[in-house]
């Protein structure tokens, strides 16, 4: 679903980019803990499966010449963003969906899957149900791809679908996978702060790489106060040199607005909490300031970004060609997931593959932005490749009735109670506590007192009472995705309690510096034979002398 574009070294925009770029890029914005064979692999062939998608009948912005038109993006030296205008990720959805159903793919709609079944360590299979009826269901399956995306609904305020309930994650670590770099989670600096019933709601970075600015109650544009010093020499000096560069002017650097989406976030927080915020808790992101540069910049806006002016106008009133929108950090995408094997994305589980935001590796400490959607392209082309492969070298598992029986139990056993917890209440209670908690700006107190309290909301969550049948019944669905929820919100604490630094997406206001032993580490949790989880400090891999010069070189 996202909107701003796919990151991909086209060169069609700026002859000067390519893969190298890409991967000095990637990896700088992840403050070089990322896994670097997945960040070359991407840098790579992101390009080609760009243009596979062309193939397939995706329909592309495009340059005066007929090539794919690719936009500015933050942390992206370049401009490299392949777009649709502010819609990319449908146009996405589309061509894969209507490809898939012509290479004879069987989709089954509306399923939840509650349990990967195993054959002693491999996975053979998983046992879910039809969310319409709540019927059950078993899938044999020769291999398994988590393609589930994220888990943004364990906090509040989120850009993320009802859905986001970090089902991959949890599936994963219950099967004995493990999951990596979980403190991680990505505040994306723009969401709608009003009105309330839209809190949350996305505004795509592609306002900003259009010329959009951030500024102030004050009017004042304050991301030029606070420049990362990593960052210091592709920033622009003043404002002018900042609209040169989002006009496509080659000798001057990206405005400090396209700085990487944790800086961002943090200085819209730094605004708020010392009074200078918008008038709901939020800053002042303006578009229309840019009629003061073009003479049909209205027009410009509405080709450029109409699902934003659209977006304003209905949800907020607002008309984004006259208007400065009101914004603040939303969770967006979590960095941290699966632990999948960089060329086969398959896990430590023979036949259980990840690819997308539900594996983890490429990112690092920070995910810069359109490179999600190239990351889903090829990491899912490598995870089926590799799937099918596994898949015809192997027969089919022998499934265990008895694990099925007992989940299904398990999955039933709220409706039996008559008195019992409502699971949006506690639902309620986790995003509340996580958001406070375990947000943008974290400490070691605070993640204690979340620890103890998701403790507690586990308690509650077995006591958990559903009224009605099994047909659309989306109580009963909140009851059975609070399990993943408390999975993936203990992982993230925990893992952020062992990571005494600050670095991309993780600040703690405890450990406000980077500190040179958690500069070649990854934070591993995994499922004790207890049923507990444990977690560790795993050395990265050497970094191989061809890539060092390549970041070298990209400075």
């Amino acid at each position: 679903m996202a909107e701003g574009g796919i990151a991909a070294a086209l060169a069609n925009v700026d002859e000067r980019d390519n893969w190298k770029v890409h991967f000095a890029d990637t990896m700088r914005g992840g403050q070089y803990v990322n896994q670097w064979r997945m960040a070359e692999l991407h840098a790579k062939e992101a390009p080609d499966r760009v243009r596979e998608l062309e193939a397939w009948g995706a329909v592309f912005d495009r340059t005066n010449d007929g090539r794919i038109l690719q936009r500015h993006f933050g942390g992206h030296k370049y401009p490299r963003l392949a777009h649709v205008g502010d819609r990319t990720g449908l146009e996405m959805i589309r061509t894969l969906q209507d490809h898939g159903v012509h290479q004879g793919i069987d989709v089954h709609m509306e399923h939840t899957i509650l349990s990967l079944l195993k054959d002693g360590d491999r996975a053979v299979g998983a046992f879910g149900y039809e969310r319409e009826r709540g019927r059950f269901k078993i899938f044999r399956a020769k291999a398994v791809v988590l393609a589930t995306g994220g888990i943004g609904r364990a906090y509040k305020i989120t850009s993320n679908s009802w859905e986001y309930t970090g089902d991959g994650h949890a599936l994963a670590y219950d099967a004995g996978a493990e999951l990596i770099d979980m403190e991680f989670v990505q505040f994306h600096p723009t969401g709608m702060v009003w009105p309330p019933s839209v809190m949350g709601i996305l505004v795509t970075e592609g306002v900003r790489g259009e010329g959009g600015i951030l500024t102030n109650k004050e009017g004042k544009r304050f991301m030029f106060d606070s420049i990362p010093e990593n960052y210091r020499d592709q920033t622009a000096d003043d404002e002018e040199e900042g609209w040169r560069y989002c006009e496509g002017h080659k000798d001057a650097r990206r405005p400090p607005e396209l700085l990487t989406r944790d800086h961002v976030s943090r200085c819209i927080v730094r605004e708020i909490k010392e009074g200078r915020g918008s008038p709901h808790g939020g800053v002042f992101l303006d578009i229309s300031w840019i009629k003061q540069k073009m003479p049909n910049a209205a027009e410009h806006i509405k080709r450029k970004l109409p699902s934003m002016y659209h977006q304003f106008k209905q949800l907020a009133d607002i008309d984004i060609t006259e208007q400065p929108m009101e914004v603040g950090p939303t969770t967006h995408y979590i960095m941290g997931g699966v632990r999948v094997d960089p060329d086969t994305q398959m896990t430590r589980l023979p036949g259980l593959f990840a690819a997308g935001e539900c594996a983890a590796g490429i990112n690092g400490a920070n995910r810069l932005g359109g490179n999600s959607l190239s990351d889903l392209l090829v990491f899912g082309k490598r995870a089926g490749e590799f799937a099918a492969k596994f898949a015809r070298e192997n027969q089919h598992g022998t499934i265990d009735r008895q694990k099925i029986d007992i989940v299904a139990r398990e999955a039933l056993a709220s409706f039996e109670r008559r008195d019992g917890e409502n699971p949006y209440a506690i639902q309620k209670d986790l995003q509340e506590t996580m958001q406070d908690l375990v947000g943008i700006v974290r400490n070691e107190t605070e993640m204690r007192q979340a620890l103890e309290k998701i403790g507690n909301f586990k308690m509650r969550a077995e006591k958990t009472a559903v009224t009605g049948n099994r047909e659309y019944n989306p109580g009963w669905h909140t009851a059975l995705d609070l399990k993943n929820l408390l999975t993936v919100s203990e992982a993230i604490t925990r893992a952020a309690l062992e990571r005494k630094e600050s670095r991309g997406a993780q600040f703690r206001e405890d450990y406000p510096n980077q500190e040179e032993r958690f500069s070649k580490v990854n934070t591993i949790v995994s499922k004790s034979a207890a049923g507990s989880m444990q977690l560790r400090l795993e050395q990265l891999p050497e970094l191989p002398e061809y890539l060092k010069q390549v970041i070298q070189e990209n400075k």
